[in-house]
């Protein structure tokens, strides 16, 4: 086993926060050394817990027709690494889905993180994934991605693809209208090599 085949085998037995998530641990994830785009989330919801499979829901839907790929390239992990701010299911509180636990990060993104030494990409996804890798941009998921341009072209803030976020999309046509078309574009440089 590679250091990262073991590094996945201790994140995928980890019970760090068993007694503070309601439907047991199931880290889900997916990461090869070889991937050059990394997809930052926030956390499992329901379906993802129940079926173990990244964005398997209408989240995942969204988010493959934003980057212009199938469910193929989005599930090869030699091309597509997927790690959440926390990659357990926190459960549902009052408007939605808790967020990420907060000892998932601090005991395994840096670990994993150093194992991706090809990374081109980063998709940053929702408010706890750009507190972490964009600590700088002080600013709410809005603005945030409205200044997308500022991380172009190795990093890009989205809002969550949710179908609770079909009101933000509505209300932001410019997401759909400039950034979906250069996110595209970049995607398929990346995969296919160009830098």
């Amino acid at each position: 086993m590679t250091p990262l085949e073991v590094l996945l085998t201790d994140v995928r037995a980890c019970t760090l926060c068993a007694e503070h998530l309601p439907h047991g641990p199931r880290p889900v994830l997916q990461c090869h050394s070889d991937a050059r785009i990394l997809i930052v989330g926030q956390a499992p919801g329901r379906r993802v817990h129940a079926s173990g499979i990244p964005f398997d829901d209408p989240s995942g839907e969204r988010l493959r027709d934003w980057l212009g790929i199938t469910p193929t390239v989005f599930y090869d992990p030699h091309q597509i690494a997927l790690l959440p701010m926390g990659f357990c299911y926190p459960g549902t509180g009052k408007s939605g889905d808790l967020p990420p636990r907060p000892e998932c990060a601090p005991a395994w993104r840096e670990k994993l993180l150093s194992h991706l030494p090809n990374l081109q990409l980063t998709l940053v996804i929702g408010q706890y994934a750009m507190a972490y890798h964009l600590p700088d941009a002080k600013k709410n998921v809005t603005e945030t991605v409205q200044d997308w341009r500022e991380h172009w072209p190795s990093v890009v803030p989205l809002p969550h693809p949710s179908p609770r976020n079909n009101l933000w999309l509505r209300r932001n046509p410019w997401f759909d209208e400039d950034i979906v078309p250069a996110l595209r574009t970049r995607v398929a440089e990346v995969l296919t090599g160009i830098l």
